[in-house]
């Protein structure tokens, strides 16, 4: 499988997100519209993006009870969206029901997000260690029909040895060599996350705090060829 960069709309601005987006969209795999966009400006900033030609990757990370689930993915399938996220820990019926509703749209679920370490999972009951959590969730969100899962780099490749090829691993949470790594607390490089097996790549501040965008978008493309490089060789 090929790889991609999705770029996170990871601003305030509806004017600026389309605008980036008419920048980079033809550029990159999918344009990430997360909860900060969408709860100000709804579907119809979906539909902005997807009527000028960009594939939007909707990150709202449902999570609630199987029916309420269905319905929302429903109403998003309606913007336009390639991709959306639902989280694993709302449990198997709700991954199936969710994957009924979404029709050709991907669902990717969610297992442990970036910004929580051991001691985090620990504050919210989750006893153990990341990686296995991240598995558990993984396998169980695979086996109830979710056609990708959302992890970080780090676990990649326990992913890939229980997870089958046509799982697709989207990996956020990743930072070019020699930039900060804000809030998260578990990343990668681009080369790093692809040579380690992920297909898709989510970059946010180091794309949208850029002087040049494009320019930004070019370095990470040519950070994850040789990453392709590298997994080859494995």
């Amino acid at each position: 499988m090929s790889s991609g960069l999705m770029v996170a709309l990871d601003m305030d601005e509806r004017e600026e997100a389309v605008r980036l987006a008419g920048e980079i969209g033809q550029d990159v795999a999918a344009l990430k519209v997360g909860s900060q966009l969408f709860t100000r400006y709804g579907p119809e900033l979906v539909h902005q993006i997807t009527g000028s030609g960009g594939c939007v990757f909707l990150d709202l990370k449902y999570h609630d009870i199987p029916n309420t689930v269905a319905k929302a993915v429903r109403g998003a399938v309606e913007t336009g969206v390639s991709w959306l996220t639902v989280h694993a820990s709302g449990g198997s019926e709700m991954i199936q029901a969710a994957k009924e509703a979404a029709g050709n749209v991907r669902i990717l679920a969610v297992t442990v997000l970036t910004s929580l370490d051991r001691e985090a999972m620990g504050q919210i009951g989750w006893g153990g260690v990341v990686e296995d959590q991240v598995v558990r969730l993984a396998t169980m969100a695979r086996e109830s029909g979710a056609d990708g899962i959302v992890c970080s780099a780090l676990e990649v490749r326990s992913l890939r040895r229980v997870l089958d090829e046509d799982c697709v691993l989207v990996t956020p949470g990743i930072r070019p060599e020699g930039t900060s790594t804000d809030d998260q607390a578990r990343v990668a490089t681009p080369a790093g996350a692809i040579a380690d097996g992920a297909d898709y790549l989510v970059v946010g501040r180091p794309i949208v705090k850029a002087p040049d965008r494009k320019e930004a978008v070019r370095l990470i493309l040519e950070e994850m060829k040789r990453g392709d490089a590298l997994r080859e060789r494995n």
